[in-house]
């Protein structure tokens, strides 16, 4: 069964049920995850024990707001349309990423999820070398391509094919403001430090374990069109489930997209038998994934 078959056969109620979108559900996971990274950074800000420790953290908590970004490019963490534009746009702006122009990339990666020839992801291939691998998860060839991106945004040159002319005058204005907010961030640097430590460097540090968990996603999935078979579910921890918005269930998110997150364990459930690549810990994956590397 793939996933077009698997989507057929569940009765109409169920998945008019599974796509209800809910505010109380986002703002609650928000309320959690906002939480935390602003306990964390007065808890960096104080220099309180073990405050080098929570820079880690910090940094962990910030890079998986993308799971949030992404979740809204779908326009379903919450029922309000507003809320998921707004979350979203700042989620880009502490991860260095055009929101206006990221949810054509990503529309374009469901489209043609695992596809070489189409899937924007798969711009630059997957690592498949130590070395390639080692400057993969270190986070820096995704810094680099958000702020070349992030400028040409700016610049209005815009060249991939997945971007409609209606959205350029969009992307170009989010672009613009985004660079002026580097912009004063970098001049608040001179008056303090702060932003750099709660902030700018933890983002750096988090990074990698970012780059190792999108990994999962789709890498070593067989390159078909079967939602069931190109993207991989890996099984794991509640905190984990937490900070990336329940995005590890993502087989489930491939096939229905328009499920929010807070409904993807029901989904999970109903595909239960179906799933063709499933995981059992990001660990292992990534011990599995680097053993494999030429």
């Amino acid at each position: 069964m793939d996933h077009k078959a698997f989507i057929a056969q569940l009765p109409p109620d169920k998945l008019a049920a599974l796509s209800a979108r809910d505010d109380k559900a986002g703002l609650r996971h928000l309320a959690g995850h906002a939480g935390l990274i602003a306990a964390l950074a007065v808890w960096i800000a104080q220099g309180w024990p073990l405050w080098q420790a929570a820079l880690l953290l910090q940094g962990i908590a910030i890079c998986f707001l993308f799971t949030l970004a992404h979740e809204a490019t779908h326009k379903t963490p919450f029922a309000s349309l507003r809320l998921n534009e707004w979350v979203g746009r700042v989620c880009g702006v502490l991860m260095l990423l055009p929101f206006e122009w990221f949810r054509y990339f990503h529309l374009a990666h469901h489209r043609h999820t695992n596809d070489p020839e189409r899937d924007p992801e798969l711009e630059g291939g997957r690592p498949e070398t130590r070395r390639d691998y080692i400057r993969h998860i270190s986070g820096l060839p995704y810094w680099i391509a958000m702020a070349r991106i992030t400028l040409n945004c700016a610049r209005g040159r815009m060249d991939p094919a997945y971007i409609p002319a209606r959205a350029r005058p969009r992307i170009i204005r989010e672009a613009r403001a985004m660079l002026a907010i580097y912009a004063a961030v970098l001049a608040s640097l001179l008056v303090s430090p702060l932003l750099f430590w709660i902030w700018l460097l933890p983002a750096l540090l988090g990074q990698p374990f970012l780059r190792l968990y999108l990994l999962a996603e789709h890498g070593r999935c067989p390159m078909v069109a079967d939602m069931l078979r190109n993207t991989r579910t890996t099984h794991t921890n509640r905190v984990i489930r937490f900070l990336a918005w329940n995005m590890p269930y993502h087989a489930e998110h491939h096939a229905l997209p328009n499920v929010p997150f807070h409904r993807l364990p029901d989904l999970h459930a109903h595909m239960r038998g179906h799933h063709g690549v499933l995981q059992y810990g990001y660990a292992a994956f990534s011990a599995d994934y680097a053993r494999n590397l030429r």
